[in-house]
């Protein structure tokens, strides 16, 4: 046997594949119903978000390779901006991803639905979505390992279905069907492209973390970009070609009431037997997607309690590493987030929530990619890398600010509110690093 250790270690075409799954999450899930409200013109949205999230990977992965010291993005953020942009990373972030799995319950609940029609009304879907938040946040107390693999199985319910859609699905694709769905509210280009950029990042939330594995590559250096760049362009073709082929299948008015988009499409391929094994799929695919993200905001929480910057009670731990206190509290949040967004319209409230969470989620994601140009200096790299990565950089945040205007001023505004409350919590954190006031 060798003693080569460095054989062990992933190649460029491993970490592509699994740049790729990671990113082909839960995320599609709805968006084909979302995005019939804006019509097939949507397609332009994809390009232009695949542009900007190849921007977005290739940043973080240079992020990731050139910052010594853990934090993620709330480490690259401080580096340009200091301690208060640490904390306001983690706590938008963590706001976000309280969004973020409420929309997911809120996905599986629509995909839920075929087989349980009374959850139609707006108070029993508010039911459910408090029941799977609750099932998976007390799944979640058995630790990571058991976290991860669920995760990683049910993943595939529905990355098989996406991929094989995009693949066969072309049999049954109708052009006429595709071109009466083009822009059925007649808004110039620039209008429903920008209508469809909120709803095709949500698609490609979790980048951040696609150069989270540097440590088990060879030549990180190299593999890691390439594999980013590789991984998030192969997402963005699968996420292209299924979006476009379920608009050239169903009628676009049927698309956009549809609660499980991937499931009605595969009915009207074969049978509604298939389609009821794909909804199915699916809705395992969402349980074990916000089984993840949970766990994943529990340790975000964790270590930003261990870094001083939360409350002590988001790092205690149970036997099996599980911050169940952390995970109490969050779940609190979550739920009375489910309230406040309670719709009669269970895509208007998933579509609601999407553009929240993409707004709070582009705070974190502006203030640590603006700090690549500070690792790039302290890392003394030659004048062409430096150029490149901050071309690139500057790319990403423009692409990214751009996100903030496409998710509408009822995000923005509500985003807002939320992020100003985090300086609130900042304010008597950075207290405690004061001398202590003199008595009298």
């Amino acid at each position: 046997m060798s003693s080569d250790t460095g054989t062990k270690k992933m190649g460029l075409v491993g970490l592509t594949v699994l740049v790729a799954v990671n990113m082909m999450g839960s995320g599609i899930i709805m968006l084909p119903a979302s995005l019939a409200q804006v019509g097939a013109i949507s397609m332009l949205s994809w390009v232009v978000t695949a542009l900007g999230a190849m921007c977005i990977a290739y940043t973080f992965a240079k992020c990731g390779a050139f910052c010594k010291r853990s934090g993620g993005m709330s480490a690259y953020a401080e580096e340009a901006h200091g301690k208060s942009s640490f904390f306001i990373s983690s706590y938008t972030y963590y706001v976000c991803l309280v969004i973020s799995c409420v929309a997911i319950a809120v996905s599986a609940v629509g995909y839920i639905k075929p087989f349980m029609p009374w959850l139609d009304t707006p108070v029993h879907t508010f039911f459910g979505v408090c029941a799977i938040l609750i099932i998976t946040m007390v799944a979640n107390f058995g630790g990571p390992k058991i976290t991860g693999q669920i995760s990683a199985f049910t993943v595939w319910g529905i990355i098989l279905p996406v991929l094989g859609l995009s693949v066969i699905g072309w049999w049954w694709f109708d052009p006429q069907t595709f071109m009466s769905a083009w822009n059925p509210h007649h808004d110039t280009t620039m209008h429903s492209v920008s209508s469809g950029i909120a709803l095709t990042l949500w698609a490609f939330l979790g980048i951040e973390s696609a150069g989270a594995n540097s440590d088990a590559v060879e030549n990180p250096e190299r593999n890691v970009p390439l594999a980013v760049l590789f991984g998030t362009g192969f997402a963005a073709v699968i996420y292209i070609a299924s979006t476009g082929v379920i608009q050239g299948i169903i009628p676009n008015a049927e698309l956009a009431a549809s609660t499980a988009p991937f499931g009605l499409v595969f009915s009207h391929m074969f049978n509604p037997t298939v389609g009821n094994i794909v909804t199915l799929a699916a809705v395992i695919a969402c349980i074990g997607s916000l089984l993840g993200w949970q766990f994943t905001n529990a340790q975000v929480s964790k270590s930003a309690a261990e870094e001083g910057l939360f409350p002590k009670i988001f790092a205690k731990t149970n036997k099996a590493g599980a911050p169940i206190a952390g995970m109490l509290i969050m779940l609190v949040a979550e739920l009375l987030l489910a309230v406040m967004t309670i719709s009669p319209n269970l895509i208007s409230q998933f579509n609601a929530l999407l553009n929240l969470a993409v707004f709070i989620n582009m705070v974190p994601y502006i203030l640590s990619m603006t700090g690549l140009e500070v690792l790039l200096r302290k890392n003394k790299v030659t004048p062409k890398q430096y150029r490149l990565g901050a071309v690139v950089g500057t790319l990403a945040v423009i692409y990214s600010i751009y996100g903030v205007y496409a998710c509408g001023a009822t995000a923005v505004f509500g985003g807002t509110i939320l992020m100003l409350f985090g300086y609130i919590f900042y304010g008597f954190i950075a207290a405690r690093d004061v001398k202590p006031l003199e008595s009298n």
